[in-house]
């Protein structure tokens, strides 16, 4: 019986950061841009995966997958809920620890979906179209008050150094511990 309960508690005390923990690839058919007409295009999908409960944007919680657009460029974004059970929504704020509970005021101008407190609706979509400015680092979030607090975020940098968008997985160093 001993040999049971400490197998119990093992398994409840890892079984969180080995769900955590998974992520998925990013998937470059997520991004595309034209260099000549500098817009870009960035697929946002809310609940792609169950990781961290199904708050995540890509498969990606706690700001761990990083997207770059050079400074200026048009953006649109195509956002979709993919989660099959909860309100999704999305909004660009500025960078910064710890995220508001309830997100209500986009850092750029358009840089946020319908319903942003509310969500989305199961399967919904809208499309954020915006100027990639000023140069600096931001999060984009999910406005459903808790949700961003939750891990529901990913990195946005728009960058003056940048000379096309790039999407990537956030270094280790960048990302916030997860008490």
């Amino acid at each position: 019986m001993n040999r049971l309960v400490a197998m119990l508690v093992a398994f409840a005390t890892t079984a969180p950061s080995l769900v955590y923990a998974q992520q998925q690839p990013v998937d470059p058919h997520w991004l595309s841009f034209d260099a000549n007409a500098k817009s870009v295009k960035f697929e946002l999908i809310a609940g792609l995966t169950g990781v961290n409960g199904a708050l995540n944007f890509n498969g990606f919680a706690d700001g761990k997958l990083t997207l770059v657009i050079p400074t200026g460029w048009a953006v649109e974004m195509n956002f979709v809920n993919n989660d099959g059970m909860l309100p999704h929504s999305a909004i660009v704020v500025a960078a910064t620890l710890p995220i508001a509970a309830a997100p209500s005021v986009a850092a750029i101008p358009r840089a946020l979906t319908l319903r942003a407190s509310e969500g989305l609706r199961p399967l919904a979509k809208d499309v954020m179209r915006f100027t990639a400015a000023p140069a600096g680092e931001y999060f984009i979030v999910c406005g459903v008050p808790g949700h961003a607090a939750g891990g529901m975020w990913i990195r946005l940098r728009v960058s003056d150094a940048a000379t096309v968008p790039s999407l990537s997985t956030t270094p280790p160093a960048a990302q916030p511990s997860r008490p």
